[in-house]
């Protein structure tokens, strides 16, 4: 992969902790956010985060693992895709 930056995105309903619990498990894999938008529209959470990961011995299917099982934890839905894969899907 060219680049060491994924999309992370975050929706569910609202409720205490959910930044928290995501970004604990972004800073137990060495993730750091670049970009960050969060908005509630009555009462559905949703956020978007460019992030990226220095070194090369990153392992992507268990952090979109552990990003996941933090989400179902959360009652929320987590996504983790690699830029160059989420800029293929949404090029036209």
């Amino acid at each position: 992969m060219s680049s060491s930056r994924f999309v992370i995105t975050v929706i569910g309903i609202d409720r205490v902790g959910i930044v928290a619990g995501i970004t604990a498990v972004m800073a137990k894999h060495n993730v750091n956010i670049v970009d960050i938008t969060q908005t509630i529209m009555q009462g559905l959470f949703t956020m978007i985060m460019l992030a990226e990961i220095q070194g090369e011995d990153f392992d992507l299917s268990a952090f979109q693992n552990s990003m996941a099982e933090e989400g179902k934890r959360l009652g929320v839905e987590v996504k983790v895709q690699h830029e160059d894969a989420f800029t293929c899907m949404h090029r036209i």
